[in-house]
């Protein structure tokens, strides 16, 4: 099965789901977006083949969001930051032949093993 992980190695969760890939033998292509950052038709297919949109997919604890004001923000708005700042992207995204998934609650990314 062919896998990406866009990854954040400083991420707990991310760390988690990229040992759970390898665990189903499953060996992903890892993407670190803080390193090769998102464009936004990037997300905007992410998001739509994870059946999210950008406000179910920021990170709202993330101290930036506050500081952009981005909870009355649009998704548009939200996209833009997202591509500015790629640490407000909820992680990981991990992308299977099975779909797309941002493993929060961590079992999602069974849906897609």
């Amino acid at each position: 099965m062919d896998a990406t992980i866009y990854h954040n190695p400083k991420c707990s969760t991310s760390r988690k789901a990229l040992q759970a890939l390898r665990d189903a033998g499953i060996e992903p292509t890892v993407v670190k977006y803080l390193d090769e950052p998102y464009t936004r038709e990037q997300l905007v297919k992410l998001f739509a083949d994870a059946g999210l949109t950008p406000s179910q997919a920021v990170r709202k604890r993330e101290a930036l969001y506050k500081q952009l004001d981005l909870a009355s923000a649009t998704d548009d708005e939200i996209l833009d930051a997202m591509v500015a700042h790629p640490i407000l992207v909820e992680r990981p995204i991990v992308v299977t032949d099975k779909g797309t998934r941002i493993p929060r609650p961590f079992e999602k990314l069974d849906e897609i093993l």
